[in-house]
């Protein structure tokens, strides 16, 4: 079985933008988790939070102001490419117990519920912009792009 790894939203935010500057960088980051046998996955959440970001005005706050026939377009090539990790009662229960456990407030909610999601799956490894956003949950390994295009994949 391969190696899973999560893609969270800013990674697959940058990859639906040719004109990001992070662009080339998360591109070849998710060619090298490829050739190292990663399965690449996303959750339901984590499409939902590229809709809104997509489909935000690009005058608001990080919006890119995309129509929903192009933001569909895109969502539906994000499907193609990765593997859904289905929500579950168990996603709900490890969720309840991480926010309770790590005191978990305001919006780290919903980082604590991409945690509960590797957990109930079983994935290893997160591949994010973010890295100090996961900094409370040890049982994950988190990945910047830089770190894996230098050569540093933490096992």
């Amino acid at each position: 079985r391969l190696t899973r790894c999560l893609l969270d939203t800013n990674i697959i935010l940058r990859l639906s933008q040719r004109n990001d500057p992070r662009y080339q960088e998360v591109r070849a980051s998710l060619r090298v988790l490829r050739s190292r046998d990663f399965e690449l996955c996303y959750i339901s959440q984590c499409l939902a939070e590229f809709w809104n970001v997509c489909t935000r005005p690009a005058a608001a706050r990080s919006g890119y102001g995309l129509s929903v026939g192009e933001t569909d377009w895109r969502a539906r090539l994000i499907e193609r490419l990765f593997t859904l990790l289905p929500d579950s009662r168990q996603i709900h229960d490890q969720w309840r117990q991480l926010v309770v456990s790590h005191s978990v407030m305001g919006l780290q909610v919903y980082d604590a519920r991409i945690a509960a999601a590797m957990k109930a799956h079983a994935v290893s490894h997160l591949l994010t912009l973010n890295k100090k956003d996961f900094t409370r949950y040890p049982e994950i390994t988190v990945v910047a792009p830089h770190e894996l295009l230098s050569g540093n994949l933490p096992v």
